[in-house]
């Protein structure tokens, strides 16, 4: 196996190109496994460490520009404030030594269904960037994605960043595991409100082929928050929207979970994630 070792983005991705079968490989939390139990052999290993663009995060036509390989210690620490709802799915990610090492541009290489940081990703509109020989394109994360472990990447292509858009409202996420951190969720669920536009976002994660986003709860809440009021939310709005959460799903019975319990689950997510959000705009509304 060949070890390829860029200095730069332009020869990372002229590396790419002569050899694109190579892995791309930074932190290695998701392929130094693929590596020890033999479910992968590739024939060269491209090492993006050496490259300080992509470890570095700035604001770019104003959205955060996060670097493919800024780690998830840096995104709690120093982006949290303004991207709460990504921050607080990189805090459930792993072990202290793994958010130290593992970013969102390898969570989006790998495409896992589980990873954390999708349905932050969805519920935010966040856009990847991605970056060839040939030029560079943005693509939405709800269109990155298009099977299990399976995104739009060409081989000759890197994900060089993703592009954030500063939150202007309440964020949340959550998942279930059998304990906070250091585990696979078996579903997760993250909501954002844009209260500017008058807007919801949502991101489901580990529950279908795919993250996905619930167009339809996004489009019910949309229409039934009562914007720019300190009033409380009912109860049966809350149950509907988690209803319609659960209903986007499509997942699967596996050894983390069945079906109808993460059907289940998402619903109590989303309703309770609702209610902090909305507790949260309240204070805002109520200060305003």
């Amino acid at each position: 196996m060949d070890f390829l070792n860029p200095g730069s983005v332009t020869e990372a991705l002229e590396l790419k190109a002569s050899v694109p079968d190579a892995v791309p490989i930074a932190g290695g939390t998701d392929v130094m496994v693929e590596l020890n139990f033999d479910h992968r052999r590739p024939p060269a290993l491209l090492n993006l460490n050496r490259i300080a663009e992509l470890h570095t995060y700035s604001t770019v036509d104003g959205r955060v520009r996060i670097g493919a390989c800024v780690p998830y210690s840096r995104i709690v620490t120093e982006l949290g404030s303004v991207l709460p709802g990504l921050a607080m799915a990189s805090r459930t990610v792993g072990s202290p030594q793994i958010r130290n090492r593992g970013s969102v541009g390898g969570n989006l290489g790998a495409a896992s269904p589980a990873g954390d940081s999708h349905p932050a990703l969805l519920a935010t509109d966040a856009v990847v960037e991605i970056a060839s020989t040939r030029g560079v394109r943005m693509v939405p994360a709800k269109d990155f994605y298009v099977g299990v472990k399976r995104n739009v990447l060409e081989p000759d292509e890197l994900i060089t960043a993703v592009h954030v858009p500063p939150a202007t409202g309440p964020q949340q996420f959550s998942k279930v595991g059998t304990r906070n951190a250091m585990v696979i969720a078996v579903c997760a669920f993250a909501i954002a409100l844009h209260p500017e536009q008058q807007r919801v976002g949502t991101g489901i994660g580990s529950a279908a082929p795919t993250p996905l986003r619930a167009h339809e709860a996004e489009e019910f809440l949309a229409a039934e928050l009562p914007w720019g009021s300190p009033d409380g939310l009912l109860d049966s709005l809350n149950r509907r929207f988690g209803e319609l959460v659960a209903k986007a799903a499509s997942p699967i019975d596996d050894v983390r979970g069945t079906a109808s319990y993460r059907r289940h689950a998402l619903a109590v997510m989303a309703r309770r994630t609702l209610s902090w959000t909305w507790s949260e705009y309240r204070r805002t509304a109520q200060c305003a």
